[in-house]
């Protein structure tokens, strides 16, 4: 894929937790960022790191996020896939996510350097909002 291809890059500034809790109960989606999924085996929440809910099953924090820029229209294809490919070739482990508008790719805070050079060498423009 041609460099005029690829979609511009940002962070997100806040630090991250991806955790596993018995219901939604203590979610305050008035304010932060927060990923809901809700399974017939589990509710996942991914949020801000000082937002995340007190009781929790299982916690993981140290996330950063890169997400794509802008509006994804929902024909396009492989844009999570290449961006995967690229942080698999530099042994970054990912936790991906997506929204209506676009897709966000959870690191660990130690790799996002590396996640971050990984993704300019091959092309990407990676804004640094944090």
């Amino acid at each position: 894929m041609a460099q005029k291809e690829l979609p511009p890059l940002a962070v997100l500034p806040e630090q991250l937790t991806v955790c596993k809790a018995a219901d939604f109960s203590e979610v305050d989606l008035n304010e932060g960022v927060w990923f809901l999924a809700r399974t017939p085996k589990e509710c996942s929440i991914v949020c801000e790191t000082r937002r995340a809910p007190l009781r929790t099953l299982a916690r993981e924090d140290g996330w950063r996020a890169l997400y794509v820029s802008g509006v994804l229209d929902f024909s396009l294809t492989g844009i999570l896939a290449q961006i995967a490919g690229v942080l698999a070739q530099a042994q970054v482990s990912i936790f991906a996510v997506s929204t209506y508008n676009t897709d966000y790719v959870l690191v660990r805070e130690k790799a996002l350097p590396q996640a971050v050079a990984a993704l300019r060498a091959v092309g990407y423009y990676v804004e640094r909002e944090g």
